[in-house]
């Protein structure tokens, strides 16, 4: 596990999600890049039960129980502006026996799932992200392996990116400055991927919002 940047890729003018996700590998395999499986990421949202929230009216908080094929042992939970916890899968068991204090949110469901490539010391994964039957945008994570500080590889990490990604190469993630010299981890990943979906489900609801 090395450190990670994951970021969205806008959909090519005048192309479908699947064709840009197209356009994009075909970039990766011109580089030199070589197919290495699949993988899957995938989030589901809970809201605190309203039989907790007492007669206050204090704000319910949301968790995200994740899963991601490079770990298929664990399950990661994180809170909202809170901590990620990580457990193994029996954590999803758990989640049904806490139903009257944590609900699953109906039609939350959010997975991106893809290719995974590896160039040289980078490990490339370039996903579809989907809620239901539809294709909602695209996900690409870049990790470096050899490295485990994010301060000492992310000018590496950028110069790859924009070799593929150009114009739409990201900044620096917020989970970066958060752990300064401290080593990253997976949980550091999943943040990413979370801050990546809840971005995605905010762009499809504006359409809806201005609908009167």
């Amino acid at each position: 596990m090395g450190v990670t940047c994951v970021s969205q890729m806008p959909v090519a003018e005048g192309k479908s999600v699947q064709q840009t996700v197209e356009l994009l590998t075909r970039k990766l395999e011109m580089l030199g890049a070589e197919k290495q499986g699949t993988f899957c990421v995938d989030c589901e949202t809970y809201h605190t039960a309203a039989s907790t929230l007492g007669s206050q009216g204090q704000p319910g908080k949301l968790m995200y129980v994740m899963h991601n094929s490079e770990y298929p042992l664990s399950c990661f939970a994180l809170f909202e502006n809170g901590p990620c916890l990580t457990a193994d899968t029996n954590f999803d068991v758990l989640m049904v026996k806490l139903k009257g204090f944590f609900q699953s949110a109906k039609a939350s469901k959010i997975e991106t799932r893809g290719t995974r490539y590896q160039y040289c010391d980078f490990l490339v994964k370039v996903g579809t992200v989907t809620m239901g039957p539809s294709a909602r945008g695209i996900s690409v994570e870049v990790e470096y392996g050899p490295c485990v500080v994010a301060s000492d590889c992310w000018s590496l990490l950028l110069e790859f990116l924009q070799s593929f990604l150009g114009s739409h190469t990201p900044g620096a993630p917020a989970v970066f400055g958060n752990r300064h010299d401290a080593v990253y981890g997976p949980a550091d990943t999943m943040v990413q991927y979370m801050e990546l979906f809840n971005k995605i489900r905010k762009q499809q609801q504006v359409p809806v919002a201005g609908i009167r």
